[in-house]
């Protein structure tokens, strides 16, 4: 082993693993300068050694941080660096994260979420006894960790020219990193990882995802010898998977869930080895592809998905998006299998799907709610994000959004500036709707209820899942446990911040509370029991079993799903006397026009109302322009695209531009109905000016408005990039299918005689997929080679068409005959 520098008594006691053969490049590396890339696969040791290493070197005079993107990482990291130390976690080794500490005097490394880390260096952009930071695992690109190197990279420019900066990852965009951090040293340690056969299992497309994730793990449990690590999107697939396996898999195996949910315990349990003798089958989110090693596994089920936070600036709020994992997410995941011995890696798609995943996993900070880092941007001093070195910059309509939201909360002034009310909000360690409830609430007295419900809707789990937060807060309040402790303790140190002004010993309803935090969701009943309309103008539905279905009005918290079938998970019943009470001036009068969804004609009226929600009306006469074009977009944001008289034509280009957009990604436009829909004012606005309803849209504008989202200069490639039509050797065109994951050309198989060469797209890089059909058009054989389709089955094809269709060619060397869309004459 070559080490360029002197190792100290803490490297030479560690174990000899992957990352070993590079710390001596390492800590010479940050011995000479201030800044290094490390690019190490999973399993190389990286989160463990690199920390102990650094306290051997005479530039670590103070204290190492580590962040983690997760506590269950943050928690696995420490430990197992304070094993290699013998020591307790809290001796040298240490962690910190929202709800649970562990340091001491003696800490050298701490171990922190990146969220903590952030909050670390607002409070004090000196980093004072501070000597390295460490962002571990930023491939995965949360907010967090970009804004928190972008503060640390601006703290070692101005402050601390010695401060030591180390960015690691398993599988890193390493030429955009270091150009960022202006070409720092680039350390690859290659790793020691086992041969993973990647084998695949194509999920069919009615077949549910834990259906098919059980079905592969039956039959790897029968066939292969291991614990078994299964990747799905969410807590709920882990739940429907964890029951269909109930009673299947013997006694000597265990099914064990991993969420960010479960308890320290539960995911503890997950990650610890299995008994002796027997298996463990691990049921994960992406929690478990990095930063921690569960023993044993050596075979992994990958579902291909994941479930990501998409923020909607339109509307203000996150949902949860199940998408496709990315390539190096799929890679990541593989190679869990190989940690420790020859694994196996099941992957529940077509083989052909793998290249048009995403080749990284999107940052976070391109679809999340910036308000709580515009609130931080302020307490640093900066307004415009380009000043920081970001390496994805905030989204304009994003960042706008934040800086709307702050403004109304009384966070910022008009210039953009923190107010007193804003410094507050920060100090307080909450979201920022949050923090101007507290703030709001602690004005009457109500500070530490309101306080207890912020955790609560930040600490998922708590108080049991009743979607009505007077209920949850009731139980909540009750709940024993060491994180229901750990969560009201938090609670209270939160409140201990507010202003100091009388405490009431009453309790008041939560809706009251939400109001300061959420006026835009109040909600009112419309259309019948547990279906609403929101002040954002976003419908939102509750079963009609749940109680507060039957309640007048709401204010939401927490939802999920898409335009109008949101699903209310988290709210809280008020009154319109409650509104007029907490939010004086909000219920306001004034002229519109608006879409009326029964007629499907534009309208105007006098209006008393709360945003989208209408109290009262009176009719007055129609408008015409764009005035009325903008009120059918409403309508239609309301409604949803389904209701648009897209042509056939116009249906087919929005495939071929969304099929571009999957494939290939920027210029080509999101065409999806989510994005559609936020963009209603670019595409459907502007072409719409003689419209009066729905009615009276022609068709052929609705395709020039999509055209409008593609830029000029892309423009000219559609056609040659995604054709509508493929022209056979016969001469005849077919139509291109763009509805699925990979473009489809059905035809007969006689009009492709002659063809030596697959037929493809996008400059030949991208085969069609053949649904091959026989004279009468019924399906022959489906092929993306079909060169090796003529070299191979047609053989046994060829015989079997012989006999039922005589009177066609059916050649022996088909790549030489010529195509044709004829019978043979009679007699032939």
């Amino acid at each position: 082993m070559a080490i360029a520098h002197p190792s100290g008594p803490i490297t030479r006691s560690l174990p000899k693993l992957p990352v070993t053969e590079v710390l001596g490049e390492i800590t010479g590396a940050l011995a000479e300068g201030t800044r290094v890339v490390l690019s190490a696969p999973p399993g190389a040791g990286k989160t463990t050694l690199v920390p102990l290493a650094l306290l051997d070197q005479e530039w670590c005079t103070g204290k190492i941080i580590l962040l983690e993107p997760r506590r269950l990482a943050a928690r696995a990291a420490a430990s197992r660096m304070a094993s290699l130390l013998d020591e307790a976690v809290g001796d040298r080794v240490g962690y910190r994260m929202r709800l649970d500490n562990r340091v001491s005097a003696r800490t050298r490394i701490e171990v922190v979420t990146e969220g903590v880390f952030a909050r670390m260096i607002l409070d004090d952009p000196e980093l004072a006894g501070i000597s390295a930071v460490i962002f571990d695992e930023f491939h995965e690109r949360s907010l967090d960790a970009d804004f928190g190197l972008a503060l640390a990279l601006d703290v070692q420019s101005a402050l601390r020219d010695d401060l030591r900066i180390l960015v690691m990852s398993a599988t890193l965009d390493v030429e955009r990193v270091a150009g960022l951090l202006h070409d720092p040293p680039v350390i690859k340690s290659e790793g020691r990882t086992f041969p993973v056969d990647i084998r695949h299992s194509d999920r069919a497309s009615n077949e549910r995802i834990e259906d098919a994730v059980t079905r592969a793990i039956i039959d790897a449990h029968a066939s292969e010898a291991g614990s078994i690590l299964a990747f799905l999107p969410g807590q709920a697939e882990i739940l429907r998977t964890a029951e269909r396996l109930e009673g299947r898999s013997g006694q000597e195996t265990v099914v064990v869930p991993l969420y960010g949910n479960l308890s320290q315990k539960e995911q503890d349990l997950a990650i610890r080895p299995a008994q002796a003798g027997t298996r463990k089958i691990v049921l994960a989110t992406s929690i478990a592809e990095t930063s921690i090693t569960i023993d044993g596994v050596r075979i992994v089920i990958d579902s291909g998905l994941q479930r990501l936070p998409v923020f909607e600036p339109s509307t203000g709020i996150t949902r949860l998006e199940t998408v496709r994992v990315s390539r190096a997410s799929a890679d990541q995941r593989a190679g869990r299998a190989g940690r420790t011995e020859p694994g196996v890696a099941i992957r529940l798609w077509h083989p052909g799907q793998t290249a048009a995943l995403p080749a990284f996993t999107p940052p976070q900070i391109l679809a999340s709610d910036l308000s709580g880092l515009m609130l931080d941007l302020a307490h640093w001093g900066v307004q415009d994000p380009k000043v920081l070195a970001f390496l994805d910059l905030p989204p304009a309509p994003a960042f706008n959004e934040a800086k709307v939201l702050l403004t109304q909360l009384g966070a910022l002034d008009v210039q953009g500036g923190l107010t007193e009310k804003g410094r507050l909000m920060r100090e307080l360690a909450l979201p920022p709707r949050l923090s101007a409830m507290a703030i709001s609430a602690s004005q009457e007295g109500f500070g530490r209820q309101a306080c207890l419900l912020a955790v609560l809707l930040t600490e998922q789990g708590l108080g049991g899942g009743d979607v009505d937060l007077d209920e949850r807060l009731r139980r909540f309040r009750n709940e024993r446990g060491e994180r229901a402790e750990s969560a009201r303790k938090l609670a209270d140190r939160i409140a201990s911040n507010l202003p100091k002004v009388r405490q009431s010993n009453g309790i008041i309803p939560a809706g009251r509370l939400l109001l300061h935090a959420y006026p835009d969701r109040i909600a009112l009943q419309r259309g019948g029991r547990g279906r609403f309309v929101m002040a954002n103008g976003r419908g939102a539905e509750l079963p009609e079993t749940e109680r507060l279905a039957a309640a007048q009005m709401l204010v939401v918290a927490d939802l999920t799903g898409r335009a109008a079938q949101a699903r209310i998970l988290a709210a809280a019943e008020i009154s319109r006397a409650d509104i007029e009470a907490e939010l004086s001036g909000a219920i306001l009068q004034n002229d519109e026009c608006f879409f009326d969804r029964t007629s499907r004609q534009v309208r105007a009226r006098k209006v008393t109302r709360l945003g989208a929600i209408v109290f009262e009306e009176k009719p007055l006469p129609r408008p015409t322009g764009e005035q009325a074009a903008l009120a059918l977009a409403g309508g239609v944001r309301e409604i949803g695209l389904q209701i648009l008289p897209f042509s056939k034509d116009g249906g087919q280009l929005r495939e071929r531009i969304g099929f571009l957009h999957r494939s290939i990604g920027e210029p080509w436009p999101d065409v999806g109905d989510e994005a559609l829909l936020a963009r209603l004012e670019d595409w459907f606005v502007p072409f719409q000016g003689h419209a009066s309803g729905i009615d009276s849209i022609d068709p052929g504008s609705l395709s020039e408005g999509l055209r409008s989202l593609i830029p000029h200069d892309a423009a000219q490639d559609l056609n040659k990039l995604a054709p509508t039509h493929f022209e056979a050797p016969t001469g005849q065109r077919h139509p291109i299918r763009y509805d699925g994951e990979e473009p489809v050309l059905a035809i007969r198989v006689q009009e492709l005689y002659g063809l030596k060469r697959h037929p493809a797209i996008a400059g030949g890089k991208l085969p069609l997929l053949l649904e091959l059909t026989s004279p009468a058009h019924r399906p022959i054989q489906t092929t993306r080679d079909l060169p090796g389709f003529w070299a191979g089955s047609w053989k046994d094809v060829r015989a079997e068409m012989r006999g039922r269709y005589p009177r066609h060619p059916w050649p022996d060397d088909p790549a030489e005959a010529l195509p044709t869309t004829r019978a043979k004459p009679r007699g032939t």
